[in-house]
């Protein structure tokens, strides 16, 4: 594409937020190369990473950088150069910008000084990885990381344990092991997990097996446990009865943190359980039956 073609793709004053390839490099779409091209200036979560996408596709380009640490400051620059009638293209290191990566204070900055924001869709974790779970995922639950703190990351599972759809997390490799493990106890050894690491890349590995086995899996191995994963949770079988026993697992977990009145409360609007049976059911798991 030359030049002047390629400055016809793209609107000044317009920030196009650009879908990038999750490790394979071959994975960008010929729309965001267009793009990429096209504007003016480019804002990467990190230009080193993705000056090698640049360099592979032979595109040479200004940018600076937009991340955790800067996001407010860096919006600021966006909507001066937006103002300026530049058009701007906001990537992140990998995938989507704003979905579980820096980007959205950008955006929301954006639209609220009155610029037109376009996205490029392009690569997904976690679509990539439903696609290949078998799983029913006519709907599902984007989750991002899960907390660090092993007290809270229990505390959030707890709400999650009763959705039906498939659950989807991001996991960085120092703490898959204990994330993995806190499913399992926390939504049962039952469902199907599946395990994904490097997607897209040489090392790329999708592992099915159920909750109960997927901590073995993950410590046969330490190769295992490198790189950046992607877990995707088969959601509840069924609602749970209302003598609340299938809300067990979850009442356990809130009774860890709360005090019994609202760890009854918080279980029963969680799970669909009756008060009154799920009260029995914490007095017995508390040993004051």
């Amino acid at each position: 594409m030359d030049t002047d073609s390629a400055k016809a793709a793209v609107d000044k004053a317009t920030l196009y937020v650009v879908a990038t390839p999750i490790g394979n490099l071959g994975d960008i779409t010929l729309r965001a190369l267009d793009v990429l091209k096209a504007v003016d200036v480019i804002a990467a979560e990190d230009t080193r990473v993705t000056v090698r996408l640049l360099n592979r596709h032979g595109i040479a380009a200004r940018m600076f950088a937009v991340h955790e640490h800067n996001e407010r400051r860096a919006a600021e620059r966006v909507i001066d150069l937006l103002a300026g009638g530049s058009a701007v293209a906001l990537v992140s290191d990998a995938g989507t910008p704003g979905i579980a990566d820096p980007g959205a204070e950008v955006v929301a900055a954006v639209r609220a000084a009155g610029y037109p924001v376009v996205p490029i869709p392009g690569p997904n974790a976690a679509a990539a990885v439903l696609s290949a779970s078998g799983f029913d995922a006519s709907r599902f639950l984007f989750c991002g990381f899960l907390p660090a703190r092993a007290a809270e990351r229990r505390r959030v599972l707890a709400e999650l344990a009763a959705q039906t759809a498939p659950l989807v997390f991001y996991e960085a490799p120092h703490r898959v092991v204990a994330s993995v493990a806190d499913l399992c106890d926390v939504l049962g050894g039952a469902r199907g997990i599946v395990i994904a690491r490097e997607l897209t890349k040489i090392h790329e590995t999708l592992h099915h097996c159920r909750l109960s086995e997927a901590v073995a899996w993950l410590e046969a191995d330490d190769y295992r446990q490198r790189g950046e994963f992607v877990l995707a949770v088969q959601g509840a079988a069924a609602a749970p009865r209302k003598d609340g026993t299938d809300a067990e697992p979850v009442l356990k977990i809130l009774l860890e943190e709360l005090p019994l009145k609202q760890a009854v409360a918080l279980s029963a609007k969680l799970t669909g359980g009756s008060r009154n049976a799920l009260y029995k059911l914490a007095l017995g798991i508390k040993g004051e039956t």
